[in-house]
Order: structure tokens, then sequence, then C-alpha cells
């Protein structure tokens, strides 16, 4: 999906349905905005049920203070307009209640995004807003200074958290991981305490995901690469919507033959995947004008001394990740379908 080519309305609808679809927010909590080349803001209306926001309902703020809409703008648009006068880099905007990070708001700390070697990129430095009365002028005023610092992402005490980016999928992407990161780390506590990764382990992490393939140019796909396509953009949504995927995370490859496997793409949203999204990679290189996920190469590997092997999954669902984040032992015995499947 070209997501940057809809209608800022049309892109704050899509993505206040997944915050409200996946339990990041409540009926009346939560706001997106998007400043546009005009320097409009776009914004969710105040009062408006999220779970059924329709097109006509998105509020547009003009430049010269003008209001067009059918509705209020949203009761936390002075904190939204302080931002965007504050970071004019910065075009949309999202606030919104998940449970972990309100759990974390009410104790007064940002998740640690030290727990995987990704999200830390993902989300850069987390800032801590103080608490101000939802809405006024002086809690605009508490957000707007940490974005001054070049923050991007603001928890806010007893509140929630702020999330701002250059164009609104980014923001969703940050917000979403960050979100990650607490239902991880409140997952991992309940099981033991989580081995953070030292600064060596993230810069190594970081080098080691930079990978160059040389191309090529496909002379066709075979009619087991299109179900393989298929299947895979099938399984990649559903895992997205059991959230076992994030937006940003979650990789499946398919073996084609001894030489070839066709493998999730970087960077590319995963809820929305489509066949042609889907990269192959042959010989060790890679589709021409795609780049296949950074763990691409791990999965070539595994290919290439395992023989019988023919698909592959990475994934980091917060459940089971708790284990792996603490080096607690997983005991597939507890229950009987556990045990004979894995």
């Amino acid at each position: 999906m070209q997501f940057h080519l809809l209608h800022p309305a049309d892109q704050i609808i899509l993505i206040m349905e997944r915050i409200y679809r996946y339990g990041m927010t409540t009926t009346s909590g939560g706001n997106i905005s998007i400043v546009d080349e005009n320097g409009d803001i776009w914004i969710t209306p105040a009062g408006i049920d999220k779970g059924e926001l329709r097109r006509e309902d998105i509020v547009c703020v003009r430049s010269d203070g003008e209001v067009a809409g059918i509705h209020k703008p949203s009761s936390e648009f002075p904190f939204h307009r302080l931002i965007y006068r504050t970071r004019p880099d910065l075009k949309a905007v999202i606030h919104a209640h998940p449970p972990a990070l309100v759990s974390f708001s009410m104790i007064r700390r940002a998740p640690n995004t030290n727990i995987l070697p990704n999200e830390r990129q993902i989300c850069g430095e987390i800032g801590m807003a103080e608490y101000a009365l939802p809405g006024s002028e002086q809690l605009g005023q508490h957000i707007a200074s940490i974005f001054a610092k070049g923050i991007n992402s603001v928890m806010l005490e007893n509140h929630g958290v702020v999330v701002g980016g250059k164009q609104l999928f980014d923001t969703f992407q940050i917000f979403e991981t960050l979100d990650f990161c607490a239902r991880l780390e409140i997952n991992a506590y309940r099981i033991g305490k989580p081995v953070l990764l030292t600064e060596d382990e993230w810069n190594t992490a970081s080098y080691h995901q930079q990978t160059e393939w040389e191309e090529f140019v496909p002379k066709g796909y075979s009619i087991k690469e299109r179900e393989i396509r298929r299947d895979m953009c099938k399984l990649i949504q559903r895992s997205y919507d059991q959230r076992l995927f994030t937006s940003t995370q979650g990789t499946f490859s398919q073996r084609l033959d001894a030489n070839s496997f066709v493998v999730t793409p970087y960077g590319l949203d995963r809820k929305y995947l489509e066949v042609q999204d889907m990269v192959r990679v042959e010989n060790g290189r890679c589709e021409a004008g795609k780049t296949p996920s950074r763990s691409a190469r791990l999965h070539q590997a595994i290919y290439e001394q395992h023989p019988h092997i023919h698909s592959i999954l990475i994934a980091h669902p917060p459940n089971i990740m708790a284990f792996a984040v603490t080096d607690e032992q997983f005991d597939s015995r507890t229950i009987p379908e556990s045990y004979i499947l894995l």
C-alpha cells in the first residue's frame, strides 16, 4: 500500500482503526493529527467513538485558525498545534492510551527499548512529560518542551504517550514498537528479570543489519512461487492480526528449490503486504528493485546447511519472548497440544 498517497483524512481513519482494533485505545481516548503542505492540521474529532470514525468525521483546522468539519477538533488539539510549532520537521502526531504504556506512565517510567536489537533504533530516545490536566495549555507546554529537545517519543505522566514523525505511518511504527516493548517488559518481569543488551551488543547488531545484495531480474514466476507468495501474505497478515507480528517485525520465508527462496521484504507494513512485495533470493542475489528482510542472510544459511528445512519463521510475540529476554526455561509439557506440536 502506498500509504503516503492517501488523503490525510483517510490516513487518520486507517491508523485509528488499527489502534482501536488492537486494544491500544478506547472509544473516547486517543487522537491523531497530520499537518499538510498548507499548514492545515487534520485531526480526529472530540467526543466521537474512535471505533466508528468515518472520513467526514475528521476535522481540518486551517493555518488561519478556521475550523472545517461537522465536529469540534479533539480536546487535545492545543498540544498537537504546539508540537508542530516547536518541531516543524514533524508532520504527524499520535496520542493514545495502550494499557501497557499507561501502566508505565503511572509509575512514571519509560519502557526499556534495549530489550531487543531493533526497538531502540525505531523508537529513539524516550522523554517523560510532567503531568498536567488533559486538554490544557500547560500540558501542551510540558509536551512541547520535551519535543523541543529533538525527542519524538514522549511518555505523559499518569496519562499515556505522544509520538511524532515525518509521516503518519512512520509515527505509527514508533508508537506500535514502543507499546510492544512495554508489553514485553511487563511479561518478562512476571517470570524473571529481563537481560538488557549492552551498548557493544547493540552497536554490533546495528552494524550487521546493513547488508548489501547483488540483484537479478527474474525471467518469470512459476505456479509454485505464485502459490508460495499468496500463502505467505495470508499467514503474515494473520500473524499481524493475532499480534504475533508488528508492522515492522516478523519474517516468513519458503524454499523454492536448492538455491532459491521467497522471503518477507524489509521496511514494508506487515498488515498490508501483497504478493508483489515478496522478495525472491536466488544464488545469493535478490530480486531487482526490492530489499529482503534483514534476516534473509540467516534464512539463506539455514537453507544451505539444512536441506530438509523448507520454511522458516522469525517473530517476537511478547508472551514467548518473555522467556527469550529473561533466559527462563519454557516448558512445553504444560498442556498436551504444546508438547505434541513442539
